[in-house]
């Protein structure tokens, strides 16, 4: 059984905030199955943001329970990030948003590999 959305949501806020960052839950979607994007505001006007990994990206192995990121922008202007998070919404108003304000970027996810993450 999948984790909640909401629940999901709540406890990403809540691991930010004990590492010592800002987080909150900037838009919220359908309780049990909305859509999860992370957005990472850097505090110097750039953003990262991060969405729900495809299925073909899932490992084999991989819980069908779990999820799974992917890298969407990293390091764009933050108006880019929240047009882009607008777009989504449009074609989901189910999706669900987690803001996280960090200044090293920490995103307290495990996304999947992406060609944008630098290696």
């Amino acid at each position: 059984m999948r984790l909640k959305s909401a629940i999901f949501a709540a406890a990403l806020v809540r691991q930010a905030f004990a590492q010592g960052a800002m987080a909150a839950i900037a838009r919220k979607g359908a309780e049990e199955a909305g859509a999860v994007f992370v957005k990472v505001a850097r505090l110097d006007r750039t953003a990262d943001l991060y969405g729900p990994a495809p299925q073909s990206l899932f490992d084999e192995g991989g819980s069908a329970a779990e999820r799974r990121f992917e890298t969407r922008m990293l390091g764009a202007p933050e108006f880019e990030v929240d047009e882009a998070i607008g777009r989504e919404a449009r074609f989901d108003p189910d999706l669900w948003v987690v803001e996280i304000e960090d200044r090293h970027g920490r995103h307290f996810l495990d996304p999947e590999p992406s060609p944008l993450e630098p290696k």
